[in-house]
Parts: C-alpha cells; sequence; structure tokens
C-alpha cells in the first residue's frame, strides 16, 4: 500500500518523514486505522529495534536474529559488544541465529538478557575475549514490569516531548517580598483554616492572576492542531511526584478563590493524592500547570508540558544572591522559574509579557488581598 492512500493526519505524515518511519509499518489508534502523530511517535521510540551500524553489519554477517534483543546502548540500542556476545556463545547463538527449518510447532524460547556486570573492569587491550559472556551475579539488578500508572505517564510524556514544538525562557525573581509576605500571613491563614500557608500556595496564587491577563497562556490545543480554546478561568494543576509516579492533581477555579479557599483546597486534593483516594476528575480538566522542586534544592529544570495546556510553570528553590541595587551590591533570596511553551499557540513575545508580569507580581505580592 502507498502511503497517499493510508489514512494519516498531516502531522503524523511530516513526522514519520522527519523521523524515517514507514506509515505501512505503523498500526494507527484514530477512527477506521487513521494513524495520528502519537502512533509514530511511539512506533519510533518504543517498538523500533535501535542497532548500531557495525552491530547491524557483524549480525547479517553471522545470521543472527536481533530483534527483541534489548542492548546495552542509549535507549536500549543493540551494539557490537552485544552481538559480540551473541557469537562467542554457542547457546545464545543458537537460540536467536535464524533457522529457516525450525519446525512450526516448536514452542517459542525465551529470549536471553544481555547481563550488565557494572563492578567488572574493563579488558585490558590485546586480551582475548572470553569464551562466554559474563552473568550478572544475583540481585545487582531487578526487573519488574512498569505499572499502569507508569505506563500512562511515560505515553503522556513522549506525546507531548516529541509532539510539541516547546521553547523555554528562564527568569529570576527576587523573593524578598513575597517572603516577607508568607511571615505575616502564616499565624493567620493557620487560625482560620487550619492549614500552613507555604511559599508554593503563594506562587500560584500570583501565576493565577497573572493568567487572567494573559489569555494565549492559559489556552489549549485540539489534537488535530486545527482550533484554540481560550479559558476564562483557571483550573491549576499541581505536579505531585510521588514513588509510584506523576499525578497532577487540578483546583478547579481557582481564579474564584480568596488565598485562604486556594490553600484549603490545594492541601486537600495533595493530601489525597498521597494516600491514593484522588478521584479521576480531579485529575483532568486543568488549563495550567505547575511543577514545583523548589523543596528539593534544585537551582534550575524545565518541565514537560501537561497536555493539552499551552504551557507550565517550573519553579525551583530560592538561594542567596550577592545582586546590584540601587548602585549597591545586596544580598538577596533570588528563585528562576522556567515556562515552558507550545510555539504552536504561544510565540517568544508572549510568553515574555506574562513572565514580565509574574515576575512583577511575584516581588510586589501585595496585591492578590486585594
Amino acid at each position: 500500500m502507498e502511503n497517499s492512500k493510508l489514512r494519516a493526519t498531516p502531522a503524523a505524515r511530516a513526522l514519520a518523514k522527519r523521523l524515517g518511519v514507514k506509515l505501512p509499518n505503523v498500526t494507527g489508534t484514530g477512527y477506521k486505522g487513521r494513524i495520528h502523530k502519537v502512533d509514530i511517535a511511539g512506533f519510533n521510540y518504543e517498538e523500533k529495534v535501535h542497532i548500531s551500524p557495525l552491530a547491524r553489519r557483524i549480525a547479517d554477517e553471522h545470521n543472527i536474529e536481533l530483534k527483541g534483543l534489548k542492548g546495552t546502548g542509549h535507549r536500549s540500542k543493540i551494539m557490537k559488544e552485544d552481538v559480540l556476545k551473541l557469537i562467542s556463545d554457542p547457546e545464545l547463538k543458537a537460540r536467536l541465529t535464524r533457522d529457516d527449518f525450525a519446525e512450526a510447532t516448536a514452542p517459542p524460547k525465551a529470549m536471553p538478557a544481555i547481563a550488565q556486570t557494572p563492578t567488572a573492569a574493563p579488558a585490558a587491550a590485546g586480551s582475548t575475549p572470553a569464551a562466554a559472556p559474563q552473568t550478572a551475579i544475583k540481585g545487582e539488578t531487578e526487573i519488574v514490569p512498569m505499572t499502569q500508572m507508569r505506563k500512562i505517564i511515560s505515553k503522556r510524556m513522549m506525546e507531548s516531548y516529541f509532539g510539541i514544538p516547546s521553547f523555554i525562557q528562564t527568569w529570576e525573581v527576587d523573593m524578598t517580598n513575597l517572603l516577607a509576605l508568607r511571615k505575616q500571613l502564616i499565624e493567620p491563614i493557620k487560625e482560620k483554616t487550619g492549614k500552613k500557608l507555604t511559599v508554593t500556595d503563594l506562587i500560584s496564587m500570583t501565576v493565577v492572576k497573572t493568567l487572567m491577563k494573559h489569555k494565549y497562556i492559559n489556552a489549549s490545543l485540539n489534537k488535530e492542531g486545527t482550533e484554540i480554546t481560550f479559558h476564562n478561568y483557571v483550573n491549576l494543576g499541581m505536579a505531585v511526584g510521588m514513588d509510584e509516579g506523576l499525578l497532577v492533581p487540578v483546583v478547579k477555579n481557582a481564579d474564584r478563590m480568596s488565598l485562604s479557599e486556594f490553600v484549603v483546597a490545594l492541601k486537600d486534593l495533595t493530601e489525597r493524592t498521597f494516600s491514593k483516594k484522588l478521584m479521576p476528575d480531579e485529575q483532568a480538566g486543568s488549563t495550567f500547570s505547575i511543577s514545583n522542586l523548589g523543596m528539593y534544592g534544585v537551582d534550575e529544570f524545565t518541565a514537560i508540558i501537561n497536555q493539552p495546556n499551552a504551557a507550565i510553570l517550573s519553579v525551583s528553590s530560592t538561594h542567596e544572591r550577592v545582586v546590584p541595587l540601587n548602585g549597591e551590591m545586596v544580598i538577596r533570596p533570588i528563585m528562576k522559574i522556567s515556562l515552558t511553551s507550545d510555539h504552536r499557540i504561544i510565540d517568544g513575545l508572549a510568553a515574555a509579557r506574562f513572565m514580565t508580569d509574574l515576575k512583577a507580581l511575584m516581588e510586589d505580592p501585595i496585591t492578590l488581598l486585594i
């Protein structure tokens, strides 16, 4: 079947051409088998066997079948050393060598794993390869299947990373006034709500207020990439990391909340996230998301967009730094924030204007109480 006769979106065809993926080899997940961009990305990075040219040549010369083999290179790429190990071991070679005369009824044999021994020293120059590959000592490695949560996270991150033309802007914010405001409000908020006001709460409120003035930042794009939806409200997603994976609970209609109401709502969602009592609808419908790693001492990072959001804000830790102020050098608490934007919706200027207003509000947050 020719590519022109296949049902595929223009975005899928463009990505397939860029990645060198043949459309007839891809199974579409759309209506009547239509191929979408995510199908191309998934095929290229999940199903395609990655083999170095030299490893391919050696395998072909020795009639070795490599499909299904997990290599030791980046993204499990099969390297020359992996193939040489197979050739040096008669048993492994027998299991993986192509056999056109094998009995059709023979049960499939388990694919042997290429053992990696992290503590093994590299062979000296000129030494003779061992007759058989080294076997990993029991207890050095553990292979477990991915959980359903991790599979979903993996799929969504891949879709976002490979499917969105994103760009990043990083800004520095003087946290002096915001930290002072938190110090003033922490007791009144606790008396009213029983909850502790955090820096994350105040940052989130500044984001909510700023989003209402920048519709392109608080927008989303449909899967076909043909329609932009502008939201006249803010459903704020807050990334919460756990051992099992990452969840993004959503504070619905955050723009209508007072600071006290927001603190209660966010704390409630976060607590139920950790206790695994979060409802499915409480993880959906975000219009913008925040990923905060400041409490872990991260100096700077850039988060991947939480689709279908148009952008995500990365919040790093606060450090005291010497900065110029009114012609003098002073010590100030400085924090870096980064905005990752979908360039299909947001231009650099629009992102810069949003970050300018956000920085101004964070450095003069008294208006949050008005």
